[in-house]
């Protein structure tokens, strides 16, 4: 098969956060917005040829969602993860910092409580 693009759909309870979250403080370009009597959402480029799509209809967990509530998350490989939190937390992100044998991973979640990282892309393979 051949795929033109890839997302990944993020229902939401904080929509208007959430949003601004991943358009402002991740600074995700903005590719579409939808918001009429049948659907509410923004779409984001997320990587080269992905998509982030934020969506309504879901439940936000101020401490942070369990793998159970929601068993995937955002992973952002980055060229320098602590060049990275550097600007990040400038921004008032709260980020969890990890250095593992294979890489380094900074941990940190979106206003629904979504798990987000960064990793160094030089570290992935």
């Amino acid at each position: 098969m051949h795929y033109t693009r890839t997302g990944i759909v993020l229902c939401t309870e904080h929509y208007d956060e959430c949003v601004k979250f991943y358009r402002e403080v991740l600074e995700l370009p903005l590719m579409h917005v939808l918001d009429d009597a049948h659907s509410k959402l923004t779409t984001l480029a997320f990587g080269d040829n992905n998509y982030l799509m934020i969506e309504t209809g879901r439940e936000a967990h101020a401490m942070g969602k369990t793998v159970t509530q929601n068993p995937a998350w955002l992973r952002f490989n980055v060229e320098s993860v602590d060049d990275t939190v550097t600007r990040l937390t400038e921004k008032g992100l709260q980020i969890t910092v990890r250095r593992e044998v294979w890489g380094t991973i900074a941990d940190f979640l979106d206003p629904d409580g979504n798990r987000c990282s960064l990793r160094e892309e030089s570290t992935f393979g």
